[in-house]
């Protein structure tokens, strides 16, 4: 069973992390891993109206029950909690993806800080050439911003920007955010049905 790891932080565009977990937990042969930040406790409930607890085991219950998740399929850990498997190299997770992804913790896991399990964990994924995808969602781009990101792109990250096209002839806002949530299952070689691929017909 492939495992990846997913983290909510606080910046805007909790649609499409919720999105993206509801994929990876209906989706065969994919166990996920999650952790989220105090941030994006806030940004959950203003967006969505989604209350993420302090307590994971919690979180982990609410979350397998919304999306009609097996049992075992998702375990939520602490952002202090250093005996998670994605806090070591000698258990990564096959795949890691911070979405939506803060400024601040982009530039934290460019910097190499490791201070909580959620930037530890993009440390260990990069260091054991796993994959890392961060989606940030900020605009414009300061300089800072794009030193940073180029920096983690020069080491091995993929950073997907949540644009997405209009090729499809959206109908909703669900369709745009279906759109990046697929771009993100077509890195991770997730099977989905979200959108038609490019030169296919539509069904």
């Amino acid at each position: 069973m492939k495992t990846i790891a997913l983290a909510f932080t606080g910046a805007s565009g909790m649609p499409y992390g919720m999105r993206l977990l509801e994929c990876l937990l209906a989706a065969d042969d994919v166990q996920v891993h999650l952790v989220y930040s105090q941030a994006a406790q806030i940004v959950a409930q203003q967006e969505m109206g989604i209350k993420l607890a302090s307590r994971p085991s919690e979180v982990e219950t609410d979350l397998s029950a919304r999306f009609n998740a097996t049992p075992g399929k998702l375990r939520v850990f602490g952002r202090e909690e250093w005996f998670a498997p994605m806090a070591s190299g000698s258990n990564p997770p096959d795949a890691y993806v911070i979405c939506p992804c803060t400024m601040g913790t982009l530039a934290k896991i460019a910097a190499g800080m490791g201070d909580d399990l959620l930037c530890r964990a993009a440390d260990v994924v990069l260091k054991e050439n796993r994959q890392l995808i961060l989606v940030p969602r900020e605009m414009p781009f300061s300089t800072i911003h794009l030193e940073n990101m180029l920096k983690l792109a020069r080491a091995g990250a993929v950073i997907m920007p949540p644009n997405p096209g209009f090729y499809h002839h959206p109908q909703s806002l669900q369709d745009l955010v279906d759109f990046v949530v697929a771009r993100i299952l077509d890195h991770l070689h997730v099977p989905h049905r979200l959108i038609t691929p490019w030169g296919e017909e539509t069904e």
